[in-house]
């Protein structure tokens, strides 16, 4: 999910918003205002539940940020970066660099964000305690009762052993314990969140053949988004469970192309587009460490009365938002990376930060294609005290010559 704001950051993690998020504050304060807040607090202004409502919508999303930042700081202290957390319609996003490396780590980083919430349900839910022993009514006492609620549902709600809920990755660390299958477990846990996602589709078209149409709507909204996001999850499984002994390395297009960011678009377009069958150029210092890339995408939204007067730097992705990669990690590790500005490549490279090669789409297409070809294979390479070697031909290709 893209951000489309940045807000800043929170121990230096990215946050954003996406602007469907937008959708859901409207959502709330038109529930809270026409329906929740009337009826339990009557004879108020519209104004007060109006004030009332946007403080209870802002305050839920501070709410899915928690959630989201606990995620994001147990993955760090269990040595995955954190790339970014973004709001968006149906909740947030962490966006992490890798995935666990046992399943303690993927319990730990699972449990966290439910935890969390329920904690803020169980605090909100004491202070309207406190307020009420000291005999306090009206608008405020709402906005935390329904805070203490909105955040326990969304506590247990993500508790469903279902991918992508939490309580997917969950059951995805138990049986990643118990079986000692990492990409078994997720597509089983993904498998479990198609379920539930059609469930939640055919609760939504109950509701909206019984007459309750808005919430119908919402939840099968929820249940699309359960289905979708799981089938994701085990395509994504799968395609790991194939690539799981390769490295970047191996995948890898290496000695890419570079270029220096001082050239103009124009002079790209005419000396380096036209003469190359590449659509993606990493930018580097004198040192050969990467600065930037572009790709033709991104040169193609360039207006052609620009193109003599913009250097590269100025429409480069830069380094920082460039999915990157040693050439000792594993592919599937660098999966979850492979998006954003840099149009679904990354960048292998050295220890100084010198480009080393380039991981495309393309690269992993070919490398899923050899990995199917091992597999069909009825005569394996030999192995262990069976190895022999090929004379090469005299032209030098390798091959065995003719007698």
């Amino acid at each position: 999910m893209r951000a489309s704001v940045w807000l800043g950051r929170i121990a230096g993690i990215r946050v954003g918003i996406n602007l469907s998020v937008f959708v859901i504050v409207a959502i709330l304060v038109f529930g809270l205002v026409a329906g929740r807040l009337p009826l339990a607090y009557p004879d108020r202004g519209l104004v007060a539940y109006v004030g009332a409502a946007v403080v209870a919508a802002l305050l839920f999303l501070a709410s899915l940020l928690a959630h989201e930042l606990a995620h994001s700081l147990v993955a760090r202290r269990n040595s995955i970066e954190v790339e970014s957390i973004v709001l968006w319609l149906l909740g947030g996003v962490a966006s992490l660099r890798g995935e666990p490396k046992t399943p303690g780590a993927d319990f730990r980083i699972a449990i966290a964000g439910p935890l969390t919430s329920l904690g803020l349900a169980a605090v909100f839910g004491l202070v309207v305690g406190g307020l009420g022993l000291l005999g306090a009514d009206g608008l405020p006492i709402g906005v935390l009762g329904y805070l203490a609620a909105t955040n326990a549902i969304l506590g247990i709600f993500n508790l469903l052993p279902a991918a992508p809920l939490d309580g997917g990755r969950i059951l995805r660390a138990g049986l990643w314990r118990w079986r000692g299958n990492r990409q078994a477990a997720a597509v089983n846990a993904a498998r479990a969140g198609r379920v539930l996602g059609f469930v939640l589709i055919a609760l939504g078209a109950l509701q909206l053949v019984t007459g309750d149409g808005i919430s119908g709507i919402w939840i099968a909204l929820i249940g699309w988004f359960v289905v979708s996001s799981a089938a994701a999850e085990e395509q994504q499984a799968r395609i790991s469970g194939r690539l799981a002994a390769l490295t970047t390395g191996h995948v890898m297009t290496p000695q890419p192309l570079t270029l220096d960011g001082n050239l103009t678009v124009d002079e790209f377009v005419r000396q380096v587009a036209m003469t190359h069958r590449f659509s993606t150029y990493p930018l580097v210092d004198a040192l050969g460490r990467l600065v930037g890339l572009v790709t033709l995408n991104r040169v193609r939204a360039v207006p052609q009365a620009e193109r003599s007067t913009t250097r590269l730097w100025d429409i480069a992705c830069p380094p920082t938002e460039v999915p990157t990669a040693r050439p000792e990690e594993p592919v599937h590790d660098l999966l979850e990376r492979m998006h954003g500005c840099a149009d679904g490549r990354a960048v292998v490279v050295d220890g100084e930060g010198r480009v080393l090669g380039l991981v495309s789409s393309t690269d992993l297409a070919r490398a899923l294609q050899l990995a199917d070809l091992r597999r069909l294979d009825a005569y394996p390479p030999p192995s262990g005290a069976d190895v022999t070697s090929m004379s090469p031909r005299p032209d030098g290709t390798g091959r065995p010559g003719q007698r």
